[in-house]
């Protein structure tokens, strides 16, 4: 999956796949990890979002099953 580079203090890059509703984050320490079943409008807050840690805070870690790879 293709990620995006973000400005953030703690997430590096994100990514998303439509067809599989799986969202990948890539955090500053290298670690990657995958969030299944995240609707598209949620990866879009997300991007549109002015802090991207602070909205995958409230609204994604803790909420979609994640995978780390």
């Amino acid at each position: 999956m293709d990620r995006i580079p973000v400005s953030s203090s703690n997430i590096s890059s994100i990514g998303y796949d439509s067809h599989a509703c799986a969202l990948e984050i890539e955090f500053n320490n290298g670690a990657v990890y995958q969030y299944a079943g995240v609707p598209k409008e949620e990866y879009d807050e997300l991007m549109a979002a002015s802090s991207h840690g602070q909205y995958f805070n409230a609204n994604i870690k803790h909420v979609y099953s994640v995978t780390k790879l």
